[in-house]
């Protein structure tokens, strides 16, 4: 098929394939290239953009880059990483300022653009930067700041050459579908894809890849494997797909028979469950190291399916392993040449991998994001009662637990903390560090930081500014919580705690009292996902400590906390510690980036 297309440099951002599902969803097929990619292999297409990525332009680990590629004849419009390279690479400034951007700015407009047809002079955008442009090179006028940024957008003077510092791909950059859609107009590219498409095509590749196999899917019973299992069927047809639901006692409060109830409701009869809870609680045994435990739990799942093949007398080279991994999981792996391992997931442990390299695995979504994923259940049939359920990943609540040996050497945190009060000492609010670590994203690399908790006024609007500022100033704080119950902080400290039955068991609790609020006040629809951290921090060496993290998103990518009522949280705090065992109950206020879904 005869289409045009645009081609995007992976420079090992996190949000480079973002980047082409943006221009896929104006219509333009999208092709992702190595930034050493031979020019030849270009020159088909409309325009060339340069994604960001983890790297500083003055890094030893700076990708490989063919400068060729800037001579191309083509429109080319570089993001983040791709901002600083091209006014590097024209001999612009470019300097480590000792501070960064993470998460939501605002951007001005300084002079007419292309780019800027329609759009507002001012905006809201998206960052995550370390280093920053201060003087653009020759030939080239700035078109844009931010507060923190004096070259925050500029353009060649004779050249169809645009570069931004922020993210116009992420939904939170206001206006960032919009600029994308006029660099569109400016490659004169004309649509030619849709998600119909798509289905048409993954079919096709399904049947290549299985050829006369068979395919054995595991299902969680989220939306991800639910879509991929029945594209599987539509390719192949019931008598070639069995899925294979394994309970591995990290499931929320009752949801594993809910979870076969609905899948034969649907009409699948060739579904069977597994109840594997007792060997993934001795996978995950004395484990604190949350990559070790997503290790533990993605190996579990391949021995049990083994087994399972066994058991039923199946030959594994005549059965493929059927997953739904979505690309945030394959990038947040580090599974793109130069992009970070920001955390492992359970469908990128070694032994899939070897699967992999054998060619015994199928992942038909492994190249959407989550509402593509929602359009694509929709096209197939699936109930919006499915379609919309909340993300629940592999692992489920282990990877909510946070555990600790209780021998850990405390971190010398006197100058973090100096730093840290000295951010809000013109704020309404007193601020501590919290003595856990939670995983983290700035600048596209992966962190591992201790959370700064905010003790004061209940306000969204002034937690939301009060987080942005501590990120931003403090490189050593990925997330911010602030305390919902009791009224005073606690004097908390960490004790030995593993993953254990008791303590899943308590989450299940404190996570069923969650969602049932979400429930009653209708905001299933309006929070993306919910979860509910269970934290090793107690007064007297027994308890536990819970965080509420709901987030509003739109492909896992970025994410904006949920701002619900306080007149729901406020109540549903204090009835979650009284919980036996709830020491103290906090609210995650932290935008992605600086922080992740989920704290491991």
């Amino acid at each position: 098929m005869s289409r045009d297309i645009i081609a995007v440099l992976d420079f090992g951002s996190q949000y480079a394939h973002l980047i082409a599902k943006r221009i896929r969803h104006l219509g333009i097929y999208t092709e992702i290239h190595s930034p050493v990619t031979d020019i030849q292999k270009l020159k088909k297409a409309k325009g060339v953009i340069f994604s960001g990525g983890p790297s500083s332009v003055f890094g030893d680990d700076t990708p490989a880059f063919n400068s060729e590629i800037l001579s191309l004849d083509l429109p080319i419009l570089g993001l983040c990483y791709g901002h600083q390279l091209i006014a590097l690479q024209y001999e612009g400034s470019v300097e480590n300022l000792g501070r960064g951007e993470f998460g939501k700015a605002v951007f001005e407009t300084t002079a007419e653009s292309p780019l800027w047809v329609g759009i507002g002079s001012s905006s809201q955008v998206w960052m995550s930067h370390g280093d920053t442009v201060t003087k653009p090179p020759k030939g080239f006028h700035v078109i844009g700041r931010t507060k923190n940024g004096p070259v925050a957008a500029m353009q060649h003077e004779s050249r169809p050459m645009y570069t931004l510092q922020f993210h116009p791909e992420v939904k939170d950059s206001v206006w960032g579908r919009h600029i994308l859609g006029n660099f569109v107009k400016v490659c004169g590219a004309h649509p030619g894809w849709s998600m119909e498409t798509f289905v048409e095509e993954a079919i096709e590749a399904i049947c290549q890849t299985v050829g006369e196999r068979n395919v054995l899917m595991f299902l969680s019973g989220g939306v991800d494997s639910s879509v991929a299992f029945a594209l599987l069927n539509k390719a192949l047809g019931h008598k070639r797909v069995l899925g294979l639901f394994i309970d591995n006692g990290f499931m929320r409060k009752d949801e594993g028979r809910a979870i076969m109830e609905r899948y034969h409701e649907l009409g699948y009869e060739n579904i069977k469950a597994l109840d594997a809870s007792k060997t993934f609680l001795e996978a995950v045994a004395g484990k604190v190291d949350p990559q070790e435990k997503r290790h533990q739990v993605g190996a579990t799942f391949i021995k049990v399916r083994d087994q399972f093949l066994q058991q039923l007398n199946l030959d594994p080279d005549l059965w493929m392993l059927g997953q739904g991994t979505l690309y945030p999981d394959i990038i947040e792996s580090g599974g793109t040449e130069h992009s970070h391992v920001i955390k492992s997931h359970h469908n990128r442990v070694k032994e899939v991998q070897d699967l992999m390299l054998e060619g015994k695995v199928v992942e038909p979504l492994k190249e959407l994001y989550k509402d593509e994923v929602r359009k694509l259940g929709e096209i197939l049939g699936l109930p919006e009662t499915l379609v919309w359920r909340h993300p629940f990943p592999g692992p489920g609540l282990s990877i909510n637990v946070l555990c600790d040996s209780g021998t850990s050497t405390p971190q010398d945190t006197e100058g973090t903390l100096s730093v840290l009060k000295q951010s809000v000492a013109h704020s309404d609010y007193t601020v501590d560090l919290l003595p856990v670590r939670s995983v983290g994203v700035q600048g596209d690399q992966r962190t591992y930081a201790q959370p700064a908790v905010l003790v004061g006024t209940h306000d969204w609007d002034l937690l939301e500014q009060t987080a942005i500022q501590i990120t931003n100033a403090v490189r050593d704080v990925n997330r911010v919580v602030t305390l919902l119950s009791p009224a005073t902080l606690p004097s908390l400290q960490t004790r030995q705690a593993y993953c254990t039955k008791d303590r899943l068991d308590l989450l299940r609790e404190a996570d069923a009292l969650a969602t049932q609020a979400l429930v009653d006040h209708g905001l299933m629809r309006e929070i993306f996902q919910l979860l509910v951290i269970l934290l090793p921090l107690s007064t007297e060496g027994r308890g536990d400590c819970v965080v509420l993290r709901p987030v509003c998103s739109e492909d896992v990518m970025t994410a904006q906390f949920a701002k619900i009522d306080w007149d729901i949280v406020l109540p549903l705090a204090d009835t979650i510690r009284k919980l036996p065992g709830i020491d103290a109950v906090f609210y995650d206020v932290t935008h992605k980036p600086p922080g992740t879904f989920g704290w491991e």
